[in-house]
């Protein structure tokens, strides 16, 4: 994968199939530690200690439709090739939490991308579910709940097409000033 939001989809998708019910999501830039740190921790029914082990490795999958399962090993290899480090924590009916550390310098760590997309697809695209954002840097902190947000909306779904834009835009801009990376 080409972005870092990429990455977060596809580790929150997972969470999505775990039956989580409940995705937290942080990104905090420290430019003094000259680290990218990106958290996704979820509540869905986690992994048995014989799948965990081999979460780096791309054979390794609990999807029956496809034997090869690329998101982890992927994710791994980008991280580590800017000096950082991938570590998965999980037990079963326990949840999991992967933490990324990229370098946040480093010539090859790839961008962020359209982190205010991703969050916006997860949090219409699930509203069943409840979506957390906590962007921090020395540029500023954001957080967004999509459970406050629906709260507020008193019923209007955020898949319709005025909050979506509206979310795209609150995301976008919040991001925005809390991160600058790319």
């Amino acid at each position: 994968m080409r972005e870092i939001s990429l990455h977060i989809l596809d580790i929150a998708e997972n969470a999505i199939r775990a039956g989580a019910s409940r995705i937290g999501i942080e990104v905090e830039a420290d430019r003094q530690a000259d680290t990218l740190t990106v958290t996704v921790r979820d509540d869905g029914c986690g992994m048995p200690p014989e799948i965990l082990a081999g979460v780096k490795d791309p054979f390794v999958t609990t999807r029956t439709e496809r034997r090869v399962g690329l998101g982890l090993p992927l994710l791994a290899a980008n991280c580590e090739a800017t000096g950082g480090s991938l570590d998965v924590q999980s037990k079963p009916g326990g949840g999991t939490t992967v933490k990324a550390v990229f370098g946040l310098s480093h010539i090859d760590r790839p961008p962020m991308g359209a982190l205010h997309e991703t969050i916006r697809a997860l949090a219409a695209g699930n509203e069943d579910r409840r979506i957390t954002l906590r962007v921090r840097s020395e540029k500023g902190d954001f957080e967004f709940d999509s459970d406050t947000v629906k709260a507020a909306l008193d019923g209007v779904p955020l898949s319709s097409p005025l909050v979506a834009e509206w979310l795209k835009e609150h995301l976008r801009e919040g991001i925005a000033g809390a991160l600058e990376l790319d």
